[in-house]
């Protein structure tokens, strides 16, 4: 399990959140992550919730990663660092009757920390920063 192997599932995990905010299809998403990262289960449940394919998620909510400065092993079995990621202009809601929230552009900071599971990299846990 190497450093570029988990800068590469990094990218791919934020892929499976655009993804699953996209179709409101968490089940990828959640088996990427450990049973145990809570940040993880809270992202599917909203998403599951307010997703592009019921109409309760629109703009430019899509997450781009910009950088993964920082990333290092741990003890056996993990790795961690941070990434920053973009996202533009978008609205929410959690139901159709709800007041949308209109979210401006931002760059964010993810920490997170990454757990070998079956020869691959699965997120352990994560939590996010507005810059």
């Amino acid at each position: 399990m190497t450093l570029a192997a988990a800068e590469q599932f990094v990218r791919y995990y934020s892929d499976l959140m655009n993804y699953a905010a996209d179709t409101g299809d968490t089940a990828a998403l959640l088996s990427a992550s450990d049973a145990g990262c809570g940040n993880c289960q809270a992202y599917a449940d909203f998403i599951a919730k307010s997703n592009a394919a019921n109409g309760l998620l629109t703009g430019d909510y899509h997450e781009h990663i910009t950088d993964v400065p920082e990333l290092t092993k741990g003890k056996p079995g993990f790795a961690g660092g941070s990434a920053t990621l973009r996202v533009g202009a978008y609205t929410s809601k959690e139901t159709k009757a709800d007041t949308p929230l209109d979210s401006k552009p931002s760059t964010y900071t993810r920490e997170f920390a990454l757990f070998a599971k079956g020869g691959n990299w699965v997120m352990y846990e994560m939590k996010q920063t507005k810059q």
